[in-house]
């Protein structure tokens, strides 16, 4: 029985610097002048947009049915991004924390205000000091419903895919965040932690002050499904927990309705429902093309093999890899994928053999035999077997500044990181 093709997304968040690597707030700028060079270069002007603060834009693409068509339109829209911030003066910083002090400048929206009333101001401006990258995963058309989260009209077959694909964008999170670690400083120092991480995504358990710590249901991880009756109620939970903080923050319900809230929009979650009709993938650090181009590969063929094959994915209790047998392919049993695991990849990361041997295993599950994608992936699993990220390198490269970065040296590496950036969509076919 063959499988229907299912599309793939991408979105990716950016800093917006001037020359000498000072953060910018003319993101409104700069995002018209991207429209102005994508209708001079015959493409789609709608996949340049805002963030929530002035400072940050996102870069989106069309989705498609391959990771190779999926390259194609990425590098195009960001060679379109370069080009628009060179000419208002302009540069784009690929990496997931601007490395010295900053201050966002948050839009004036109603549903931005809601957040950073309900979570804390200070708080909430984390999101807007770390970028990420997020994947989308296509499902069934009209499975995902706004309202109760799984359409009744769905079938069996179209459930039992969706279970899948969220089980498995789930299982590959310690994965997704060890690959793609990128800038070690946050607010001047390194802290020896996954930035966009501990920062965003927050955690109670291990002391890491983000914007979510103490509201892990709207923005942690959250546990494998096995039916889709414990995936709705599980919606419906988070849906609650944060209508109950907005309340305690004495914040009408009615604005969040207001601003355009909704059952599938009260989610922040590193793996979410989106109304799009995908399964979003948000963990991942916002990073150098050549990496991004990998991760890219990386999910979409561990998603393309389990549809294909009409795999199960299901937790195993003391499992640590991933383990295909027969048409169930076992991950981690969640207790130690948002435990040890989620510890290891955000200290440690590729180092902690743990993490090490269970990234290998996705590599080894997801590489095609025969694929142009491979070309993207195989870098990735050299570089796992050298131990190397993007943040080690930097590392090495500014090992004076381990405890606190001068403004200087902070400049210098955000300047180095736009020239790598440009450096790389020219190489990258």
């Amino acid at each position: 029985m063959s499988s229907p093709k299912r599309r793939i997304g991408l979105e990716q968040e950016f800093f917006l610097v001037d020359e000498a690597g000072v953060i910018s707030n003319n993101a409104d700028e700069f995002l018209q002048s991207c429209r102005e060079v994508a209708i001079q270069e015959n493409c789609n002007p709608q996949y340049f947009v805002p963030e929530f603060v002035k400072s940050m834009v996102e870069i989106n693409t069309p989705p498609a049915y391959t990771d190779m068509e999926l390259a194609h339109e990425y590098l195009k829209n960001m060679r379109i991004a370069v080009i628009a911030a060179r000419q208002i003066g302009l540069r784009l910083y690929p990496l997931s924390s601007y490395p010295l002090h900053i201050m966002p400048m948050m839009r004036d929206r109603l549903n931005y205000h809601i957040q950073a009333r309900t979570i804390g101001y200070e708080r909430f401006l984390h999101a807007g000091k770390c970028t990420g990258t997020h994947l989308h995963l296509e499902v069934p058309p009209g499975i995902i419903d706004n309202r109760v989260a799984v359409s009744y009209n769905s079938t069996a077959t179209e459930r039992e895919e969706l279970l899948n694909i969220y089980n498995l964008a789930t299982a590959l999170d310690g994965a997704l965040i060890s690959l793609a670690r990128a800038c070690p400083f946050y607010e001047g120092q390194a802290i020896g932690l996954a930035s966009h991480t501990i920062r965003y995504r927050g955690s109670e358990k291990f002391a890491w002050e983000g914007v979510y710590t103490h509201l892990q249901p709207v923005g942690g991880l959250m546990p494998y499904v096995h039916c889709v009756e414990t995936l709705v109620e599980q919606q419906f939970a988070r849906y609650y927990a944060w209508l109950e903080a907005m309340d305690k923050a004495g914040i009408e319900r009615q604005q969040f309705f207001e601003a355009g809230g909704s059952l599938l929009k009260s989610a922040w979650n590193p793996i979410r429902l989106n109304n799009l009709g995908t399964v979003e993938i948000r963990c991942i650090d916002s990073n150098y093309p050549s990496i991004i181009l990998g991760v890219i590969s990386l999910v979409y063929n561990a998603a393309s093999r389990v549809r294909n094959e009409h795999l199960k994915v299901r937790p195993a209790k003391g499992l640590h890899i991933f383990d295909l047998d027969g048409s169930c392919l076992w991950v981690p049993d969640f207790d130690y994928l948002n435990g040890d695991l989620l510890y290891a990849a955000a200290t440690e990361g590729i180092k902690n053999w743990k993490v090490k041997n269970y990234v290998d295993s996705i590599i080894n599950f997801a590489i095609p035999s025969s694929s142009e994608g491979a070309k993207y992936l195989t870098p990735l699993k050299t570089e796992l077997e050298n131990c190397k990220t993007i943040e080690a390198e930097i590392m090495q490269k500014f090992t004076l500044a381990i405890t606190d970065l001068s403004e200087d040296a902070g400049l210098r590496l955000v300047r180095e990181s736009c020239d790598k950036l440009e450096q790389e969509l020219e190489s990258l076919a």
